[in-house]
């Protein structure tokens, strides 16, 4: 839909408050924004279990984002609150128990829907470096936002890791020896 109210720099919150596009709240609904494609792309292409644990990840981080989004003189619909992050644990654990977790640094790429995940996770980093601002600045003030986000990248890791799964157990063919068979350097 296009509304032009947007052509003078500025956008709306959730309720009356016009902002410049340039606010930091606006800038941290853009990485969450962000974060909510990356996870579209994951979805797209990851397995099933793990696709719909993705959309379910992405309608909580639409309503993150209602609450970041909400002006001062309204309450938001939506809170994190600790019920929240506790349930990002339980889900963390449950995913660890079925996920193989590599005792070394992961070099994103060997499966397409664990790397757009991946990427999704780096955003949420990003978010959650921009939401720590915001609560610094007392712009935000709900303390639950930060643990929230940071058990979001903790779940986007594993389950990542658990959509990698089965990749993990094949042999991987050494690049060098592949190119070296098709007369490449």
């Amino acid at each position: 839909m296009t509304t032009r109210t947007g052509d003078d720099g500025t956008t709306s919150l959730y309720g009356k408050e016009r902002v410049p596009k340039y606010d930091a709240r606006i800038a941290l609904l853009g990485d969450l924004d962000e974060a909510q494609s990356a996870l579209g792309l994951a979805r797209a292409g990851a397995k099933r279990p793990v696709a719909a644990e993705l959309l379910a990840l992405q309608r909580e981080l639409y309503e993150v984002m209602a609450e970041v989004g909400t002006s001062p003189e309204r309450d938001p619909a939506f809170r994190v609150d600790a019920r929240k992050v506790a349930e990002l644990d339980e889900r963390i654990a449950t995913l660890k128990a079925k996920a193989t977790i590599p005792a070394r640094f992961i070099v994103p790429g060997d499966d397409a829907a664990a790397a757009a995940i991946d990427l999704g996770r780096t955003i949420i980093r990003r978010a959650e470096r921009g939401a720590a601002r915001l609560l610094e600045d007392g712009v935000v003030t709900n303390r639950e936002l930060l643990p929230y986000l940071n058990r979001l990248s903790d779940a986007l890791f594993v389950l990542a890791r658990f959509q990698e799964g089965k990749a993990k157990t094949l042999a991987r063919p050494d690049p060098r020896r592949r190119s070296a068979s098709r007369g490449r350097p």
